[in-house]
C-alpha cells in the first residue's frame, strides 16, 4: 500500500487567502494529500473527516506538533481523550444546561444585543465587525465565564491572540509573544474573581468549576476558560457576519426570511457555507489507511471541515450561499467527542435572537461594496469587515 500523495506547492498563505478553490480540486483529484506547508495529511471529503472525528481511540485529538499547548500555556481538554478529556468538559457543562441557556444567557444576550444596536448610528455606514459583532461576543461570553468586568477590547485581544498562537504553525515569534502577554492578563484577570465566586456562587463557568463537589485542578480550570475564550468570540463573531453577508448578497432569500421568520435555517447554512473553523488536526494511534492509502502510526491528519461542508457528494451547488438548503449535514460543530459545548449557545444567540433583531431594527440594510468584503484564515475563517448602511 502506498503512502498519500505528496504536495510541496500549496502553502499557508494559499490557504489562508483563498481555500475553497483548493479543495474542490482536491476533492476530485487527491482527497488524501500529504502538504509539505502544513506538515499534515489533508482529508477533504466530508465521510473521512467524519469517520475520523467519530474514532478517537484511532484519531486522538492529542497531535503533538501543534502549537496550541505553546499558545495556551497548558494541555487543554481540546488535545485529550477519553475519560480526561470528558472529566474536563462536563466540569463546565451545567454552565451550558437548556435551563441556564433559556433562564440566564439568552435574556442577557438579548440586552446585550438591544443595547449594542441602539449605539448604531442609522443612515450612516459602519463596519459591523469592531461596531457590532466582535463586541457583542465579547460581551456575552464574559458574563457566562464569570470574568463580567473584562472589557470587550481585554476579551477580543486575548481571543484572537490565543486563536493566532494556536494557529501558528509557522512558528513565527510575534503571536507567541502576543499571547504571552495575553496569558499573564488572563490569569490575572481569573484569578481576581475566584474568591468573589467562592463567597456568591453563581452558573457561570468559572463559578461552577471552583464550586463543584470534586473540582478538576485550578490550572485545569484556568486552561477551560481560556478555550472558551479563544473559540466563544470568533465563531458568534464571524458567523454572524457571514448570514449576513450571505443574506445581503442574496436579497431575494432575506425577504423570504423576514416573511417566514425561519432565521435558524440561515444560521445553519452560514456555518455551513463559511465554517468559522475550518480544520482540526488528529494523530493517528495505530497504522491505517483511507483511500487505499498507507497513514502510518504517528502520522497527523487534518479533517478539513470547510471542503467537508462545500462536498458534491451531500451538497448541490455547495459554493452558493442557500438558507433554505435541506438537509444541512454540515460539520461546522464538529462530531464525536470534541462536539461544540457551545452549539445550542451560538443557535439561540444568532439565530433565535440577533438575526430576526437586527432586521427588526434595520430592514432595509445595505452592504457597501461587497468586493470591498475581506475574507482570511485558515484554521478558523471570517470576514474581517462588513461595511453596511443602517436604513
Amino acid at each position: 500500500m502506498a503512502l498519500a500523495p505528496f504536495d510541496d506547492v500549496i502553502t499557508i498563505d494559499h490557504l489562508t487567502t483563498d481555500p475553497y478553490p483548493i479543495y474542490k480540486r482536491l476533492r476530485a483529484e487527491a482527497p488524501v494529500l500529504r502538504v509539505k506547508s502544513v506538515g499534515r495529511t489533508l482529508l477533504t471529503k466530508a465521510a473521512d473527516t467524519r469517520a475520523v472525528k467519530d474514532n478517537p481511540e484511532l484519531f486522538s485529538s492529542n497531535d503533538p506538533g501543534t502549537p496550541m499547548e505553546r499558545a495556551f500555556g497548558a494541555h487543554t481538554l481540546m488535545r485529550k481523550d477519553g475519560e480526561e478529556h470528558m472529566r474536563e468538559r462536563m466540569a463546565m457543562a451545567p454552565t451550558f444546561s437548556p435551563k441556564n441557556l433559556k433562564t440566564l444567557w439568552g435574556p442577557a444576550y438579548e440586552e446585550a444585543a438591544k443595547a449594542y444596536l441602539d449605539r448604531l448610528p442609522r443612515g450612516e455606514i459602519v463596519d459591523l465587525f469592531p461596531a457590532l459583532s466582535g463586541p457583542l461576543a465579547a460581551r456575552i461570553l464574559a458574563i457566562i465565564l464569570g470574568i463580567p468586568d473584562s472589557t470587550d477590547e481585554e476579551m477580543q485581544f486575548w481571543s484572537q491572540a490565543l486563536i493566532d498562537g494556536a494557529g501558528n504553525f509557522g512558528w513565527a515569534d510575534e503571536p507567541f509573544e502576543r499571547v504571552d502577554r495575553a496569558n499573564k492578563a488572563m490569569n490575572a484577570k481569573i484569578a481576581s474573581h475566584v474568591p468573589r465566586l467562592k463567597a456568591d456562587p453563581d452558573q457561570s463557568a468559572l463559578s461552577v468549576m471552583i464550586n463543584a463537589d470534586d473540582p478538576i485542578p485550578m490550572s485545569q480550570i484556568v486552561a477551560n476558560i481560556k478555550i472558551a475564550i479563544g473559540g466563544g468570540i470568533n465563531e458568534p463573531r464571524d458567523a454572524l457576519l457571514t448570514i449576513l453577508y450571505g443574506l445581503l448578497t442574496n436579497p431575494d432569500q432575506l425577504e423570504e426570511l423576514k416573511r417566514t421568520g425561519n432565521w435558524g435555517s440561515a444560521f445553519e447554512e452560514g456555518v455551513r457555507w463559511v465554517a468559522p473553523i475550518q480544520a482540526s488536526s488528529r494523530l493517528v494511534t495505530e497504522d491505517t489507511e483511507i483511500r487505499g492509502f498507507e497513514i502510518p502510526k504517528g502520522d497527523v491528519v487534518m479533517t478539513i471541515q470547510a471542503s467537508a461542508n462545500h462536498d458534491e457528494e451531500l451538497f448541490d451547488e455547495p459554493e452558493k450561499f442557500n438558507a433554505f438548503r435541506k438537509p444541512n449535514p454540515h460539520q461546522s460543530f464538529g462530531s464525536g467527542p470534541h462536539h461544540c459545548m457551545g452549539t445550542h449557545l451560538a443557535r439561540m444567540m444568532l439565530g433565535k435572537i440577533m438575526l430576526p433583531l437586527i432586521f427588526e431594527r434595520f430592514p432595509n440594510m445595505e452592504l457597501i461594496d461587497p468586493d470591498s468584503v475581506v475574507w482570511r484564515g485558515f484554521g478558523f475563517r471570517g470576514p474581517l469587515n462588513l461595511p453596511v448602511r443602517l436604513n
